[in-house]
Protein backbone atom coordinates (compact mmCIF):
# COMPACT_ATOMS: atom_id res chain seq x y z
CA UNK A 1 0.00 0.00 0.00
CA UNK A 2 1.31 3.30 -1.08
CA UNK A 3 0.12 7.13 -0.57
CA UNK A 4 -1.15 8.11 -4.08
CA UNK A 5 -2.79 11.24 -3.59
CA UNK A 6 -2.87 14.23 -0.53
CA UNK A 7 -5.66 16.46 -0.81
CA UNK A 8 -6.31 19.69 1.16
CA UNK A 9 -9.57 21.82 1.91
CA UNK A 10 -9.91 24.60 4.29
CA UNK A 11 -12.94 25.05 6.22
CA UNK A 12 -14.29 27.90 8.82
CA UNK A 13 -15.27 27.18 12.29
CA UNK A 14 -17.38 29.84 13.49
CA UNK A 15 -18.09 29.37 17.22
CA UNK A 16 -21.82 29.30 19.12
CA UNK A 17 -20.60 31.87 21.85
CA UNK A 18 -19.46 34.49 19.34
CA UNK A 19 -15.62 34.60 20.34
CA UNK A 20 -12.90 33.10 22.72
CA UNK A 21 -11.30 35.51 25.04
CA UNK A 22 -7.87 34.36 27.03
CA UNK A 23 -4.53 35.95 28.51
CA UNK A 24 -3.37 39.29 26.89
CA UNK A 25 -6.54 40.45 25.13
CA UNK A 26 -6.55 37.41 22.29
CA UNK A 27 -9.53 36.78 20.90
CA UNK A 28 -10.66 34.48 17.97
CA UNK A 29 -14.31 34.67 16.77
CA UNK A 30 -14.12 32.25 13.75
CA UNK A 31 -11.35 29.27 13.29
CA UNK A 32 -9.53 28.22 9.92
CA UNK A 33 -9.11 24.73 9.97
CA UNK A 34 -7.38 22.45 7.80
CA UNK A 35 -8.72 19.25 6.67
CA UNK A 36 -6.12 16.62 4.87
CA UNK A 37 -7.44 13.56 3.18
CA UNK A 38 -4.60 10.71 2.10
CA UNK A 39 -5.52 8.31 -0.57
CA UNK A 40 -3.53 5.03 -1.24
CA UNK A 41 -3.19 3.28 -4.33
CA UNK A 42 -5.58 0.77 -3.02
CA UNK A 43 -8.56 3.40 -3.00
CA UNK A 44 -8.29 3.77 1.09
CA UNK A 45 -8.74 7.42 2.46
CA UNK A 46 -7.78 8.49 5.54
CA UNK A 47 -8.70 11.89 7.37
CA UNK A 48 -7.18 14.26 9.63
CA UNK A 49 -7.41 17.91 10.61
CA UNK A 50 -5.53 20.73 12.34
CA UNK A 51 -6.97 24.04 13.64
CA UNK A 52 -4.11 26.30 15.22
CA UNK A 53 -5.82 28.94 17.71
CA UNK A 54 -5.28 31.92 15.72
CA UNK A 55 -1.19 33.18 14.62
CA UNK A 56 -0.64 34.07 18.42
CA UNK A 57 -0.86 31.12 20.88
CA UNK A 58 2.02 29.10 19.93
CA UNK A 59 4.49 29.02 16.86
CA UNK A 60 2.07 27.97 14.81
CA UNK A 61 -0.74 29.93 11.99
CA UNK A 62 -3.34 28.11 9.81
CA UNK A 63 -2.02 29.04 6.57
CA UNK A 64 0.95 27.67 8.10
CA UNK A 65 -0.58 23.96 8.00
CA UNK A 66 -1.47 24.30 4.26
CA UNK A 67 1.63 25.83 2.57
CA UNK A 68 3.66 23.49 5.06
CA UNK A 69 1.56 20.65 3.42
CA UNK A 70 2.22 21.93 0.03
CA UNK A 71 5.57 21.65 0.88
CA UNK A 72 6.03 18.36 2.56
CA UNK A 73 3.35 16.28 0.83
CA UNK A 74 5.11 15.43 -2.88
CA UNK A 75 8.35 13.71 -0.44
CA UNK A 76 5.73 11.40 0.92
CA UNK A 77 3.78 9.90 -2.06
CA UNK A 78 4.69 6.04 -2.75
CA UNK A 79 5.37 5.98 0.88
CA UNK A 80 3.22 3.00 3.33
CA UNK A 81 0.75 4.87 5.56
CA UNK A 82 0.50 1.84 7.36
CA UNK A 83 4.06 2.57 8.52
CA UNK A 84 3.39 5.35 10.94
CA UNK A 85 6.92 5.52 13.06
CA UNK A 86 8.61 5.30 9.47
CA UNK A 87 6.81 7.99 8.11
CA UNK A 88 7.22 10.34 11.18
CA UNK A 89 10.79 10.19 10.46
CA UNK A 90 10.46 10.72 6.91
CA UNK A 91 8.56 13.85 8.01
CA UNK A 92 11.15 15.02 10.28
CA UNK A 93 13.88 14.47 8.16
CA UNK A 94 11.90 16.54 4.83
CA UNK A 95 10.98 18.97 7.48
CA UNK A 96 12.30 20.27 10.26
CA UNK A 97 10.30 21.47 13.14
CA UNK A 98 6.68 22.55 12.04
CA UNK A 99 5.45 19.64 14.12
CA UNK A 100 1.57 20.69 13.57
CA UNK A 101 2.00 20.90 9.82
CA UNK A 102 2.64 16.66 10.07
CA UNK A 103 -0.44 16.32 12.48
CA UNK A 104 -3.31 15.88 10.01
CA UNK A 105 -1.35 13.64 8.10
CA UNK A 106 -0.20 11.91 10.67
CA UNK A 107 -3.87 11.37 12.09
CA UNK A 108 -4.80 10.37 8.39
CA UNK A 109 -2.62 7.72 8.70
CA UNK A 110 -4.18 6.57 11.55
CA UNK A 111 -7.50 6.44 10.24
CA UNK A 112 -5.83 4.76 7.15
CA UNK A 113 -4.28 1.91 9.13
CA UNK A 114 -8.09 1.19 11.37
CA UNK A 115 -9.63 1.30 7.96
CA UNK A 116 -7.20 -1.67 6.99
CA UNK A 117 -7.29 -4.06 9.74
CA UNK A 118 -11.19 -2.98 10.64
CA UNK A 119 -10.16 -1.57 14.09
CA UNK A 120 -11.11 1.53 15.60
CA UNK A 121 -8.13 3.87 16.20
CA UNK A 122 -8.75 3.18 19.90
CA UNK A 123 -8.18 -0.45 19.65
CA UNK A 124 -4.68 0.64 17.69
CA UNK A 125 -4.29 3.19 20.49
CA UNK A 126 -4.16 0.43 23.46
CA UNK A 127 -8.42 -0.09 23.87
CA UNK A 128 -10.14 1.69 24.89
CA UNK A 129 -10.97 1.96 29.32
CA UNK A 130 -14.98 1.95 30.05
CA UNK A 131 -17.74 3.17 28.30
CA UNK A 132 -17.37 6.59 27.85
CA UNK A 133 -14.35 9.60 29.51
CA UNK A 134 -14.90 12.68 31.15
CA UNK A 135 -14.84 16.30 29.35
CA UNK A 136 -14.16 19.75 30.48
CA UNK A 137 -15.42 23.45 29.46
CA UNK A 138 -13.20 26.15 28.89
CA UNK A 139 -14.57 29.04 29.89
CA UNK A 140 -13.63 32.06 28.05
CA UNK A 141 -12.19 35.60 29.71
CA UNK A 142 -14.90 38.05 30.62
CA UNK A 143 -15.49 39.94 34.32
CA UNK A 144 -15.73 38.13 37.35
CA UNK A 145 -19.43 37.90 37.77
CA UNK A 146 -19.92 36.75 34.19
CA UNK A 147 -17.06 34.04 34.20
CA UNK A 148 -19.01 32.61 37.67
CA UNK A 149 -22.83 32.66 35.84
CA UNK A 150 -21.69 30.38 33.52
CA UNK A 151 -20.53 27.44 35.62
CA UNK A 152 -24.33 26.86 36.24
CA UNK A 153 -25.30 26.73 32.41
CA UNK A 154 -22.22 24.26 31.85
CA UNK A 155 -23.51 22.27 35.04
CA UNK A 156 -26.58 22.12 32.94
CA UNK A 157 -24.98 20.42 29.82
CA UNK A 158 -23.03 17.23 32.07
CA UNK A 159 -19.81 19.54 32.85
CA UNK A 160 -18.25 18.95 36.19
CA UNK A 161 -14.37 20.21 35.29
CA UNK A 162 -14.03 23.98 34.15
CA UNK A 163 -11.22 25.99 33.52
CA UNK A 164 -10.86 29.73 33.84
CA UNK A 165 -9.19 31.62 31.11
CA UNK A 166 -7.56 33.79 33.34
CA UNK A 167 -3.58 35.55 33.32
CA UNK A 168 -4.62 39.25 32.77
CA UNK A 169 -4.77 41.42 36.17
CA UNK A 170 -3.91 39.61 39.17
CA UNK A 171 -6.89 41.29 41.28
CA UNK A 172 -9.46 40.40 38.68
CA UNK A 173 -7.70 37.24 38.55
CA UNK A 174 -8.34 36.67 42.12
CA UNK A 175 -11.94 37.84 41.95
CA UNK A 176 -12.48 35.31 39.10
CA UNK A 177 -11.21 32.24 40.70
CA UNK A 178 -13.00 33.20 44.12
CA UNK A 179 -16.21 33.78 42.70
CA UNK A 180 -16.49 30.65 40.22
CA UNK A 181 -15.05 28.39 43.13
CA UNK A 182 -18.21 29.70 45.25
CA UNK A 183 -20.08 28.45 42.00
CA UNK A 184 -18.77 24.78 42.79
CA UNK A 185 -20.48 21.26 43.97
CA UNK A 186 -19.10 18.37 45.33
CA UNK A 187 -17.49 16.35 42.30
CA UNK A 188 -16.78 19.43 40.16
CA UNK A 189 -13.09 20.39 39.26
CA UNK A 190 -11.87 24.22 38.86
CA UNK A 191 -8.46 24.82 36.71
CA UNK A 192 -7.15 28.21 36.58
CA UNK A 193 -5.66 28.44 33.10
CA UNK A 194 -3.49 31.52 32.53
CA UNK A 195 -1.90 30.51 29.25
CA UNK A 196 1.54 32.19 30.23
CA UNK A 197 -0.32 35.44 31.19
CA UNK A 198 1.33 36.37 34.35
CA UNK A 199 5.14 37.96 35.46
CA UNK A 200 6.25 35.44 37.58
CA UNK A 201 5.63 38.51 40.51
CA UNK A 202 1.54 38.53 39.12
CA UNK A 203 1.77 34.82 39.61
CA UNK A 204 3.08 34.55 43.03
CA UNK A 205 0.20 37.20 44.29
CA UNK A 206 -2.46 35.03 42.55
CA UNK A 207 -1.46 31.54 43.95
CA UNK A 208 -0.81 33.03 47.66
CA UNK A 209 -4.37 34.42 47.51
CA UNK A 210 -5.97 31.81 46.06
CA UNK A 211 -3.98 29.42 48.20
CA UNK A 212 -7.26 27.84 49.84
CA UNK A 213 -9.40 27.18 47.54
CA UNK A 214 -9.37 24.05 45.68
CA UNK A 215 -8.24 25.03 42.07
CA UNK A 216 -5.58 23.71 39.93
CA UNK A 217 -3.16 26.19 38.51
CA UNK A 218 -1.99 26.08 34.70
CA UNK A 219 0.46 27.81 32.91
CA UNK A 220 1.12 30.56 35.07
CA UNK A 221 4.32 32.51 33.04
CA UNK A 222 5.43 32.04 29.16
CA UNK A 223 8.82 30.45 30.40
CA UNK A 224 9.50 27.07 32.04
CA UNK A 225 11.68 28.25 34.56
CA UNK A 226 9.15 31.28 35.97
CA UNK A 227 6.19 28.31 36.84
CA UNK A 228 8.67 25.84 38.23
CA UNK A 229 9.48 28.98 41.10
CA UNK A 230 5.86 29.30 41.18
CA UNK A 231 5.29 25.81 41.52
CA UNK A 232 7.68 25.57 44.68
CA UNK A 233 5.91 28.43 46.07
CA UNK A 234 2.40 26.85 46.35
CA UNK A 235 0.88 23.12 47.25
CA UNK A 236 -1.63 23.73 44.73
CA UNK A 237 -2.00 21.08 41.89
CA UNK A 238 -0.49 22.31 39.15
CA UNK A 239 -0.70 21.75 35.27
CA UNK A 240 2.05 22.84 32.59
CA UNK A 241 0.99 22.72 28.77
CA UNK A 242 2.44 25.68 26.39
CA UNK A 243 6.24 24.67 27.46
CA UNK A 244 5.71 21.00 27.10
CA UNK A 245 5.88 20.15 23.17
CA UNK A 246 8.05 17.32 23.13
CA UNK A 247 9.36 13.78 25.32
CA UNK A 248 12.28 15.47 26.60
CA UNK A 249 10.26 18.36 28.44
CA UNK A 250 7.93 15.61 30.34
CA UNK A 251 11.16 14.02 31.49
CA UNK A 252 12.53 17.15 32.27
CA UNK A 253 9.22 18.74 34.20
CA UNK A 254 8.74 15.30 35.88
CA UNK A 255 12.38 15.00 37.40
CA UNK A 256 12.00 19.12 38.29
CA UNK A 257 9.00 17.87 39.49
CA UNK A 258 6.98 20.29 37.96
CA UNK A 259 4.07 19.75 37.61
CA UNK A 260 1.13 17.34 38.79
CA UNK A 261 -1.04 17.36 35.29
CA UNK A 262 0.20 17.80 31.77
CA UNK A 263 -1.45 18.93 28.55
CA UNK A 264 -1.04 16.57 25.48
CA UNK A 265 -2.04 18.33 22.33
CA UNK A 266 -2.05 16.54 19.03
CA UNK A 267 -0.84 18.76 16.35
CA UNK A 268 1.82 20.22 19.37
CA UNK A 269 3.57 16.91 19.48
CA UNK A 270 2.48 15.97 15.50
CA UNK A 271 0.06 13.62 15.51
CA UNK A 272 -1.27 10.84 16.94
CA UNK A 273 1.73 8.94 16.94
CA UNK A 274 4.12 11.27 18.88
CA UNK A 275 0.64 12.18 21.21
CA UNK A 276 0.53 8.03 22.11
CA UNK A 277 4.63 8.24 23.02
CA UNK A 278 3.80 11.35 25.33
CA UNK A 279 0.62 9.27 26.60
CA UNK A 280 2.63 6.10 27.42
CA UNK A 281 5.39 8.01 29.10
CA UNK A 282 3.43 10.09 31.20
CA UNK A 283 1.73 6.94 32.50
CA UNK A 284 5.10 5.17 33.06
CA UNK A 285 6.45 8.21 35.42
CA UNK A 286 2.62 8.54 37.33
CA UNK A 287 1.81 12.20 35.22
CA UNK A 288 -2.19 12.68 34.67
CA UNK A 289 -2.78 14.30 31.59
CA UNK A 290 -5.30 16.43 29.40
CA UNK A 291 -5.64 15.15 26.08
CA UNK A 292 -6.82 17.75 23.66
CA UNK A 293 -5.30 19.40 20.88
CA UNK A 294 -5.04 23.81 19.76
CA UNK A 295 -8.65 23.58 18.57
CA UNK A 296 -10.67 21.86 15.44
CA UNK A 297 -14.17 20.28 14.89
CA UNK A 298 -15.32 16.95 14.31
CA UNK A 299 -11.99 15.26 12.96
CA UNK A 300 -9.96 16.50 15.44
CA UNK A 301 -12.41 15.78 18.31
CA UNK A 302 -12.25 12.49 16.81
CA UNK A 303 -8.72 12.02 17.26
CA UNK A 304 -9.05 13.38 20.95
CA UNK A 305 -11.76 10.98 21.49
CA UNK A 306 -9.67 7.78 20.74
CA UNK A 307 -6.95 9.01 22.33
CA UNK A 308 -8.20 10.20 25.55
CA UNK A 309 -10.50 6.58 25.64
CA UNK A 310 -7.69 4.43 25.08
CA UNK A 311 -5.89 6.25 28.37
CA UNK A 312 -5.99 4.58 31.68
CA UNK A 313 -8.88 6.02 33.35
CA UNK A 314 -7.03 6.71 36.42
CA UNK A 315 -4.33 8.95 34.43
CA UNK A 316 -6.75 11.14 32.26
CA UNK A 317 -7.68 14.23 34.13
CA UNK A 318 -10.14 15.38 31.30
CA UNK A 319 -10.40 15.84 27.83
CA UNK A 320 -12.10 18.17 25.24
CA UNK A 321 -15.17 17.91 23.19
CA UNK A 322 -14.11 20.86 20.34
CA UNK A 323 -17.41 20.13 18.01
CA UNK A 324 -19.57 21.70 20.88
CA UNK A 325 -17.95 24.97 20.62
CA UNK A 326 -18.49 25.55 17.07
CA UNK A 327 -21.34 25.67 14.55
CA UNK A 328 -19.90 24.23 11.86
CA UNK A 329 -20.06 20.16 11.36
CA UNK A 330 -17.38 18.44 9.27
CA UNK A 331 -18.09 14.79 9.44
CA UNK A 332 -20.71 12.03 10.21
CA UNK A 333 -19.89 9.83 12.75
CA UNK A 334 -18.40 12.11 14.95
CA UNK A 335 -18.94 11.61 18.92
CA UNK A 336 -20.43 14.22 20.74
CA UNK A 337 -21.03 14.94 24.13
CA UNK A 338 -23.20 13.30 26.43
CA UNK A 339 -23.93 14.16 30.02
CA UNK A 340 -20.14 15.93 30.12
CA UNK A 341 -18.45 12.47 28.70
CA UNK A 342 -17.63 11.40 25.69
CA UNK A 343 -16.95 8.53 23.88
CA UNK A 344 -14.98 7.27 20.48
CA UNK A 345 -16.16 5.57 17.93
CA UNK A 346 -16.04 1.47 17.69
CA UNK A 347 -15.98 1.88 13.69
CA UNK A 348 -13.23 1.28 11.82
CA UNK A 349 -10.76 4.17 11.92
CA UNK A 350 -11.22 7.34 13.11
CA UNK A 351 -15.03 6.34 12.43
CA UNK A 352 -15.78 9.63 10.55
CA UNK A 353 -16.99 10.25 6.91
CA UNK A 354 -16.57 14.10 6.20
CA UNK A 355 -19.28 15.87 4.83
CA UNK A 356 -18.05 16.51 1.23
CA UNK A 357 -20.54 19.15 0.34
CA UNK A 358 -19.40 21.11 3.66
CA UNK A 359 -15.34 20.77 2.62
CA UNK A 360 -16.36 22.19 -0.85
CA UNK A 361 -13.71 22.51 -3.35
CA UNK A 362 -9.93 21.21 -2.26
CA UNK A 363 -7.32 24.18 -1.76
CA UNK A 364 -4.68 21.56 -3.82
CA UNK A 365 -4.19 18.24 -4.92
CA UNK A 366 -0.37 16.49 -4.14
CA UNK A 367 -0.31 13.51 -6.51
Amino acid sequence: MKISKITVWQVDLPLHEGDYKWSGGKSVETFDSTIVGVETDEGVIGYGEVCPLGPVYLASYAKGVRVGVEELGPSLLGENPLHLEKLNRLMDQAMKGHPYVKSAIDVACWDILGKVSGLPVSSLLGGAYGENFVLYRAISQESPDEMAKKIAGYREEGYRRFQLKVGGDPDTDIKRISQASAQLQPGDKLVADANTGWLKHEAMRVVEAVRDIDVYIEQPCLRYEDCLSVRKHTNLPFVLDEVIDGMPEILKASHDLAMDVVNIKISKFGGLTRAKQARDLCVSLGVAMTLEDTWGGDIVTSAIAHLAHSTPTDFLFTATDFNSYVTQPLANGAPQRINGRMASSMAPGLGIEPMMDVLGDPEFVIS
